[in-house]
């Protein structure tokens, strides 16, 4: 259609050719118009055949979004050691966003600063050579950008905080200074690293007073990246999330309206919701709340996400996280009972990789009422909660029939290989990576300080 100031011929001053030919060109344009809505939005079925959400018309930090689902997982920098675990490694056909976690911050200056450079940048892997001129990137960061020059659907974002680090957000994040000095740092990692966008990780704000601090780091850091996209050809949307919490004990000191003006999406923590920390055993990542065993399910998904919604958060824009580990409990009789003690696990006491689960002698639970599953030894009277594949695929249906803009996950090492992965499972169901969102990557740095990085590895 034509814009408000562009002028029409009158009605009198058209010829019957120029008509046959106005009338031809409607007809076509009314068929190119019914073929793309029945595409892009095609009638609701009862059945449970994955489809993906129709967010054409919702706008993300400023940009379109394309239709398809987000399928994120994190990469922590120290899974390189015990853990044994790549950038190489990962499962980038069933991805969109891989998040590099983390980078920490000055609590006195606001400088965001990388916390593992021979993880990050120094390490040498296999093709790497020892004699190249010049200033280079190696590390996992170059790996990840060799992944994305290959992949060009696949977006890396750095994330700063975690738990570790949050207590050093407060003190910048309440003054100018220290809010520009964080963005100014942060978009400088960004450019010298070849990064997609930035991941904040505050656990958590803990006043009204913090979350407006918190909105406005988070304008700051719009603002900057946008500016820096503006230097570049093409003009790329850097990304910028956040990780965010499910729990009302801290949904309640945050402004999700305030927050969500300058976000691409939320990454909704939706696990951790039970532990060692709890005086009964539970589901650490259910779906619903069990009307006839509540002490199992403290929170639920379904009400988080409820929450987000109800304060204006577009469900497109909600991204589901799942754990790839589960939180195991002694001595009980089973979720929602008393327990004693937690146990070893596989790198801290009580918390269990999914790939070394079922626990040997363990059988698997599901609670279909609560949308959880868990294993069980009888005998030891041990349990672990966590997603087992029939439930990362209910996940799955439900992302679809709320209409939510994908998966989480926290965090890569845990994963299984083959048909018991559970990211492969969340993909399949959507539709298969297919039907994954489909954004194309910034492989152009022209200002970082790596030649190896400027002149595309």
């Amino acid at each position: 259609m034509p814009s408000s100031g562009t002028t029409q011929p009158s009605r009198s001053n058209r010829s019957p050719i120029l008509i046959v030919t106005s009338l031809a060109i409607l007809l076509l344009s009314a068929a190119v118009l019914l073929r793309s809505h029945i595409f892009t939005n095609p009638t609701p079925s009862l059945s449970t055949s994955p489809t993906t959400p129709d967010t054409d018309s919702v706008k993300m930090g400023g940009g379109p979004v394309t239709p398809g689902y987000r399928s994120v997982a994190y990469f922590v920098n120290w899974a390189i050691y015990g853990r044994k675990h790549r950038p190489q490694d990962l499962p980038v056909q069933n991805l969109t966003h891989i998040l590099y976690a983390f980078a920490n911050v000055r609590p006195e200056s606001g400088e965001v600063y990388l916390t593992d450079t021979w993880a990050d940048t120094d390490i040498h892997w296999e093709g790497d050579s020892w004699n190249d001129s010049g200033t280079n990137l190696y590390g996992c960061l170059k790996q990840l950008n060799i992944l994305k020059s290959r992949n060009r659907n696949l977006k890396v974002l750095l994330s700063i905080g975690g738990w570790t680090y949050s207590s050093n957000f407060k003190q910048p994040a309440s003054t100018p200074e220290g809010r520009e000095n964080f963005a100014r740092t942060a978009v400088d990692l960004l450019k010298n690293m070849g990064f997609d966008g930035l991941d904040i990780d505050w656990e958590y704000p803990s006043s009204p007073h913090e979350a407006s601090h918190l909105v406005s780091l988070l304008a700051t850091l719009r603002s900057h990246l946008d500016a820096y996209s503006s230097t570049l050809p093409g003009n790329p949307h850097f990304e910028l999330t956040v990780a965010s919490p499910a729990g009302f004990q801290n949904l309640q000191n945050m402004d999700l309206p305030g927050m969500d003006q300058h976000l691409d999406f939320w990454n909704l923590m939706a696990y951790d919701y039970a532990g060692s920390w709890d005086a009964t055993s539970g589901h650490q990542s259910n779906l619903f709340p069990s009307p006839h065993n509540p002490q199992s399910t403290p929170f639920s998904t379904d009400a988080a996400v409820n929450h987000y919604v109800s304060q204006g958060v577009h469900p497109s824009k909600i991204v589901l996280g799942m754990p790839l580990y589960g939180r195991a409990f002694q001595q009980t009789d089973g979720p929602g009972g008393p327990y004693s003690g937690v146990g070893e696990g596989t790198w801290e006491n009580g918390v269990h990789d999914y790939k070394k689960l079922p626990l040997e002698g363990s059988e698997e639970r599901y609670d279909h009422e609560a949308g959880a599953s868990y294993c069980y030894h009888p005998g030891t009277r041990t349990m672990v909660s966590y997603d087992t594949v029939p439930l990362a695929r209910r996940k799955a249906q439900y992302v679809v029939d709320r209409g939510l803009g994908g998966g989480m996950w926290w965090e890569s090492s845990a994963d299984k290989e083959g048909p018991e992965s559970l990211i492969g499972n969340v993909v399949d169901t959507f539709g298969g990576p297919g039907a994954l969102q489909y954004k194309e990557n910034c492989i152009t740095y022209p200002d970082t300080k790596y030649d190896n990085l400027r002149n595309g590895l």
